[in-house]
């Protein structure tokens, strides 16, 4: 799940310069509540895809059919969050030098985020998966029963 997090960062960063804002308090806690639902993103797909290998799936029909069942669900976690927050990136009122940098972090890093959890995490859930697959089944298959 933590692979999310690099994912989620570099959307952030690159909001903040495209807006020619600064890293500041309010900054960092949209990194930090930008890390929260990009880890949830990430944990509803691979507990999904997960699922799926427990029933038996393959690697690769569990994650076609995880991403295909969990895109949804990932998509309207972000959709909502973003479409909440584009109020406060726009605000000119009292405040808004504080709310502007949260904003502008959450939005930015939730795009690339979800992006890369739709497209990224899928092939590296599957590449790691067939790595272990090749790692324990030479052992398995030298082991003889006395």
């Amino acid at each position: 799940m933590l692979i999310n997090l690099p994912f989620a960062m570099v959307g952030g960063v690159f909001a903040l310069m495209a807006w020619g804002l600064y890293l500041s308090v309010p900054a960092s806690v949209g990194f930090i509540v930008l890390f929260g639902v990009a880890v949830l993103n990430g944990l509803v797909l691979v507990s999904y895809i997960s699922q799926l290998r427990g029933e038996g799936a393959s690697v690769g029909d569990a994650v076609i059919r995880g991403c295909e069942t969990r895109l949804r669900a990932v998509l309207m976690t972000a959709s909502i969050a973003i479409f909440s927050l584009i109020p406060m990136v726009y605000a000119t009122g009292p405040g808004s030098e504080v709310q502007r940098p949260l904003a502008v972090v959450v939005i930015g890093g939730l795009v690339s985020s979800t992006a890369l959890t739709l497209f990224v995490l899928p092939i590296i859930y599957s590449w790691v998966e067939e790595r272990r697959a090749r790692r324990t089944a030479p052992a398995a298959m030298t082991y003889q029963a006395p």
